[in-house]
């Protein structure tokens, strides 16, 4: 038990001398150099004001601008598909044929009621023209002169429903016809040529490429800053040009514009739904497509934007160190948004600064410095 307190007495007595060697030689050393550190070696920047955008990229999908459903405005044999599935159509053109032949023949039956009926009217017409004559010279009694009068209006009525039935006949025979209602690609066809179809069966569908669709959801926080900043003089939102990034990195060429913005805010996400249309010339851009949109949300002026790296966390908030001769001095800023190009630097900075974008770790209030870079000649 003796020898064991023994050893562990020397072994005390050896960690106290070295730590008394370190101090010393610690001391020997300040005493060597004044009592002062050695200057810190830190890279600098000579800030100006210059003018700087916010931007945030927002995952968003590709839709047709318009995705219609094309179906059957009467009930018939479709007899033929005029079309190749998958190729572009223009409005108007004829996809498909359904038998006319009833429908012809239904209208023939049509403009013969019509013929009937003008002919009736012509002759109800006379004899009310012939009565009233009559009736100017006492001719006739009141009695058949209403009678015949009636008779006239009656005749005009059936008249006008002969040739309103005559007019649905025609367009029910157009609806044989089914054309494009838009400019788009067609799908598939659902039903093959020699099938019965109802009034409203599916045909195919049509998509519209040029332009394009692009759904997205900005943040609550975004949506308001966006409404705020670019709220033009009418209370409504300007339209800036928002810009694609595909999913492998590449931009698109051609800009587009934020079309619509909900007025809601989604409760479960905290997001506000959006879309922008853009030109789709050259159908760069398919349907169900995963795209970035980036969207302009508030811009600067005249602003000081510097590295991130170059603000610290001090006593009153965000400062940087701007350099005083051979000393660093903090000085607090007000902080705006982080941009493509760095740091908005609101207020605090002045144009000509000299501030320490690098090294500024061993920095403190009144650090002598040694500039290694980015000191302007």
């Amino acid at each position: 038990m003796t020898t064991f307190n023994f050893q562990r007495l020397l072994s005390l007595s050896a960690v106290l001398l070295a730590l008394m060697f370190i101090l010393s030689a610690c001391e020997a050393r300040q005493n060597q150099e004044g009592g002062q550190r050695p200057p810190s070696p830190v890279t600098v920047s000579r800030i100006q004001p210059t003018d700087a955008e916010q931007v945030r990229a927002y995952a968003g999908r590709v839709y047709g601008a318009r995705e219609v459903e094309v179906r059957a405005r009467v009930q018939g044999i479709l007899q033929q598909r005029l079309f190749n599935e998958g190729e572009e159509v223009k409005q108007g053109a004829i996809l498909f044929q359904i038998d006319p032949e009833p429908f012809q023949v239904a209208l023939d039956a049509a403009k013969a009621n019509h013929r009937t009926a003008t002919a009736t009217l012509n002759q109800a017409e006379r004899e009310w023209r012939r009565t009233s004559r009559l009736y100017e010279q006492n001719a006739v009694s009141q009695r058949e002169y209403d009678n015949t009068r009636s008779a006239y209006e009656l005749a005009q009525a059936n008249q006008s429903l002969a040739q309103s039935q005559v007019e649905k006949a025609q367009l029910e025979l157009s609806y044989t016809r089914v054309e494009a209602p838009v400019s788009g690609v067609t799908g598939l066809e659902t039903v093959s040529e020699g099938n019965l179809v109802e009034r409203g069966t599916l045909l195919t569908s049509l998509i519209q490429l040029n332009p394009v669709h692009v759904r997205f959801s900005l943040p609550e926080a975004d949506a308001t800053l966006r409404r705020n900043t670019n709220r033009g003089t009418n209370g409504g939102i300007s339209s800036h040009p928002v810009t694609l990034q595909t999913v492998e990195g590449n931009t698109y060429p051609l800009a587009g514009e934020i079309d619509f913005t909900a007025s809601n805010v989604d409760q479960l996400t905290g997001t506000v739904a959006a879309r922008a249309i853009f030109p789709n010339p050259d159908k760069l851009l398919v349907p169900g497509q995963f795209v970035r949109v980036q969207v302009l949300l508030q811009s600067f002026k005249d602003t000081f934007v510097i590295p991130e790296t170059a603000v610290v966390q001090g006593p009153q908030g965000p400062s940087v160190f701007v350099i005083e001769g051979n000393s660093a001095l903090f000085r607090p800023v007000i902080l705006g948004p982080v941009t493509g190009a760095g740091q908005v630097v609101l207020d605090g900075l002045t144009a000509g600064d000299l501030i320490v974008i690098n090294g500024q770790v061993s920095l403190y209030p009144g650090a002598q410095v040694n500039i290694v870079a980015g000191l302007e000649e």
